[in-house]
C-alpha cells in the first residue's frame, strides 16, 4: 500500500466524482455490424445519458470515422450539451476546427503536449491556453515515407494551415524565451 501525493498549490480543492464516463480507443466490430463510429456514437449515447455536474467524462478523439466535418459538428454539439449539464470534460483531438471551437469558447481550455520540433518526441509538458500543432506530414517523412509523397501532401495542405502553425511554433519558441528570462 501506497500513497501519491497530489501535486497543487496550498489552498487548491479538488472535485469528488460521481461517475467517471469515457470513450477511448476503438471498439469496432465485424460480428456486432459496429464500424468505428457506430462505436464512439454508442458510447457517447450512454455518456449523455448518464452525466451529471458531478461527472467526469472523458473522450479520446471524438468524432472519428465518419466524414471529418460532420463528426467535428456532433462532437461541437457533445460539448455544448456537456457544458450545459455543467460536466467535467477532458477531450483529445486532432481536427483544427474543434480546436478553433475550443478557443472561442468561454468553459472550455485548450491544452497541449509539447514536442520536441527536432526529434517529435513528447517533453511530457502540458501547456495551457494553446491548441498543439500536429507534425503529421513531418512524421511520415521522418519515418521514411517517399518524399515525392511527402511533397504531394504538403501541396495538399492549404496556406491557412501552415500559417497557423507557424503561428504556433512562434508563440511556442516565446513562451520558452519567456521561461528563461
Amino acid at each position: 500500500q501506497f500513497s501519491v501525493g497530489i501535486l497543487a498549490e496550498e489552498g487548491s480543492e479538488l472535485p469528488v466524482f460521481d461517475n467517471v464516463l469515457a470513450d477511448i480507443g476503438d471498439e469496432q466490430s465485424i460480428s456486432g455490424s459496429l464500424s468505428t463510429f457506430s462505436a464512439h456514437m454508442r458510447n457517447i449515447s450512454e455518456i449523455i445519458e448518464k452525466c451529471t455536474e458531478k461527472s467526469l467524462v472523458v473522450l479520446d478523439e471524438p468524432g472519428t470515422g465518419t466524414d471529418p466535418e460532420e463528426g467535428a459538428a456532433l462532437t461541437m454539439a457533445v460539448f455544448d450539451t456537456l457544458i450545459e449539464r455543467k460536466t467535467i470534460f477532458l477531450a483529445t483531438t486532432h481536427q483544427g476546427i474543434l480546436k478553433n471551437y475550443a478557443a472561442g469558447k468561454e468553459e472550455i481550455q485548450n491544452a497541449s503536449v509539447k514536442y520536441d520540433s527536432e526529434t517529435y518526441r513528447p517533453e511530457y509538458l502540458l501547456v495551457y491556453g494553446l491548441p498543439g500543432e500536429s507534425f503529421g506530414i513531418d512524421i511520415a517523412m521522418k519515418t521514411g515515407l517517399d518524399s515525392i509523397v511527402i511533397e504531394r501532401a504538403r501541396k495538399y495542405i492549404g496556406s491557412e494551415k501552415v500559417n497557423i502553425n507557424e503561428l504556433l511554433r512562434e508563440i511556442s519558441l516565446k513562451q520558452i524565451e519567456i521561461r528563461k528570462r
